[in-house]
């Protein structure tokens, strides 16, 4: 959730602002639709505004709690900095517009939707590591799974023994289940899923284009092999760590720039 708000119009905490009549929000999104933990957040906002109220901002929310599951999740910690303000808007085409798709390829998009945002490369196959943790809707990769580029086929890049088990998760026309995307290790922050992308079991084009570039795919299978002998991460934690912070600090608003909101789904 905090990638989805911050690569829109930076972290502003705009994702979690609700519909208006006549203006659909970012939550309305597509890419916006399998996201959770919106109750998460506003029982954390809650408690902070009988705390301390109107000190912390709904922005600031979404980076402590993205480091707090990551850390709950057996992954790394590290030092949020805050004092980010709320935004005041939330339009829905924004976020389409902004938001890398699953079927983007990672070697030809790069300068389409992380260089623009101050990320690079690094940055890139790092931070698509965090699908270790989750699962998505079978619409977001079910092109790849009966009729890749209009051939009626499987994706070929797909593991063929991999094909059978998603089918048996996702019919056609399916928008409503559910699959993990780190199979055995969705609720574990690891670098397991870099073992599933090299092994042509990734669900989303964008993680499996991460093998078609030299760089990507070098980092991509020094994770894997990690992960295969059950070491322990330190490179990827290291550079999850300084991603994160530097993503987190994308176009923020300060000062007298936007609010601290005491409800997080309205200004």
């Amino acid at each position: 959730m905090h990638f989805h708000d911050c690569f829109v119009n930076g972290c502003d905490g705009s994702i979690l602002l609700d519909s208006i009549p006549g203006l659909p929000s970012e939550k309305e999104s597509e890419p916006n639709l399998s996201l959770r933990g919106f109750g998460t957040i506003d029982l954390v906002k809650a408690k902070l505004e009988q705390a301390c109220p109107g000190v912390v901002s709904c922005a600031d929310v979404l980076a402590l709690v993205a480091r707090d599951v990551v850390l709950l999740t057996h992954g790394p910690y590290w030092n949020v900095p805050t004092g980010r303000r709320d935004g005041l808007r939330s339009v829905k085409d924004e976020a389409l517009n902004n938001l890398p798709p699953p079927f983007f390829d990672a070697t030809r998009n790069l300068n389409q939707f992380f260089v623009p945002k101050g990320l690079d490369a690094k940055d890139q196959v790092v931070l698509l590591g965090g699908h270790t943790l989750g699962t998505s809707h079978c619409s977001s990769f079910s092109d790849r799974l009966y009729n890749f580029s209009g051939t009626q086929m499987p994706d070929p890049a797909l593991d063929r023994r991999y094909v059978p088990r998603l089918k048996s998760k996702c019919r056609p026309g399916d928008i409503t289940a559910l699959v993990e995307m780190d199979p055995g290790s969705f609720r574990t922050f690891d670098a397991s899923y870099y073992r599933h992308v090299a092994r042509g079991r990734a669900l989303f084009t964008s993680d499996e284009t991460l093998m078609l570039d030299p760089f990507t795919r070098d980092y991509v299978l020094r994770q894997a092999a990690v992960a295969a002998a059950g070491g322990y991460p330190a490179e990827f934690f290291t550079d999850f760590v300084a991603s994160m912070v530097k993503m987190g600090n994308m176009q923020v608003l300060t000062g007298a720039q936007g609010e601290v909101r005491r409800r997080c789904g309205a200004v």
